[in-house]
Parts: structure tokens; sequence; C-alpha cells
């Protein structure tokens, strides 16, 4: 079972390049303005796109910052989908290194990415559609992460134990840049969003076996 996803068409390319604008105009104004203070006329004008390309790719102001948030989580599960499948032992560890890696802000592009992800979800702290948005790109990561954890775990593996990996990794994530955006820690160090992720995925995993021992009759 190949995790690696398809390639993308130029047409899909663009799509994504034209979306990405508009969710990082929406971040800017959020942040300038507050999602009250900031309508989808005001982000199409910020994006340099027409109001109704606006809404050929998103329902609501809110919504348009999908992108922006699911972003990081695309990129880790690329980087957890390219690891080889491996021992029973060897997944929980890919998890914990991919998450890791995936959160170290190596460089400016991807601390600056955490630094939109803090402030936007600051900003959904007073905006309850807002936080839909963030709880539903973690639901439509989770599910995606199944796929690709049962592809490495191989046709053994039990299928509860995937989805409960899959979970505890998504919620280690997820809790983790919350906790980061609701103190002044920075990117890199202590109290990172690497170093909380890593401590809740161990939490959440304790005891998980995982890729399918049978229990013992």
């Amino acid at each position: 079972m190949s995790t690696k996803p398809p390639s993308l068409t130029l047409t899909e390319r663009r799509k994504a390049a034209t979306q990405l604008d508009i969710a990082r105009a929406a971040a800017e104004l959020f942040t300038e303005h507050g999602p009250d203070g900031t309508t989808a006329e005001d982000i199409a004008q910020r994006a340099g796109v027409a109001l109704r390309t606006f809404y050929r790719y998103f329902r609501s102001k809110q919504d348009a910052v999908a992108p922006l948030l699911a972003g990081g989580a695309d990129r880790w599960r690329e980087r957890l989908a390219a690891a080889a499948p491996g021992t029973e032992a060897g997944l929980p560890e890919a998890l914990e290194r991919s998450i890791a890696e995936s959160l170290a802000a190596e460089d400016e592009t991807a601390a600056e990415g955490l630094r939109w992800t803090r402030g936007l979800l600051r900003a959904a702290a007073e905006d309850p559609a807002l936080r839909a948005v963030w709880y539903r790109v973690n639901q439509e990561s989770e599910e995606k992460l199944r796929e690709v954890l049962a592809g490495l775990a191989g046709p053994g593996a039990d299928p509860l134990e995937v989805r409960l990996a899959a979970a505890a990794a998504t919620d280690a994530i997820r809790i983790a840049l919350e906790s980061w955006a609701e103190s002044d820690a920075p990117v890199r160090g202590g109290g990172s969003p690497a170093e909380l992720a890593v401590r809740c995925l161990r939490e959440l995993m304790g005891g998980m076996r995982l890729l399918g021992d049978t229990p013992a009759e």
C-alpha cells in the first residue's frame, strides 16, 4: 500500500497557491484587526483577487485560513509517509521523530508559519467560527494520518491501535500548539511546540501496542 500522495497537476498547484495567498492575507488582517474587524472583501483586496474568486474557494472569512493551519500537518504527514515501514518499535519512534522535526522551526519560513499559527489560535479564543475551522483541520488531518499509519504499520496491525495512534499524534500536536499559543515561549528550545508535542505524544501513547500485537488468550 503506497502512502505517498499523488503529484498535483499544474492547475491544482495554481489553485493551491491562490488559496495560500488568500489564507495569508486573511491571517494578516485577523492579526491586525481581528476576525470581527475583517471582511471577506478586505481579504480579497489584500490578496489581490476578486471577491467571487474568494468565494469560489472559501465559504467564509474564517474558512480562508484553513490552508495556512493545515499546511504544517500536510508536510508532517509527507515526512512520515516517507519513512520505511519498520518493526513494532520503529513506528512509534518514527512518529515522535517526524513530529519533532516538523515542529523544529529549522528555518525562518518554518518559524514564521508557527508564529502565524500562534496569532490565529489567539484570535480563535474569541471567535467560535475560527475555532471550528481549527477543529475541522485537525479532524481532517487525523483521518489522513490513519491512512499513512496503516500503510506503514502493515497488514498485521490492529485497526483500533492504528486509529488510536492517529488520534494521539494529532491531539499531541493540537494540544502542544494551543498551549504554546497561550504562552510567550519561543519557537525553539524550552516550551517550544516541538518540545511540548513530543511530551504530549509520550503521555498519550503510553502503553499503546500500535502494530497489532495480539493479546495473549
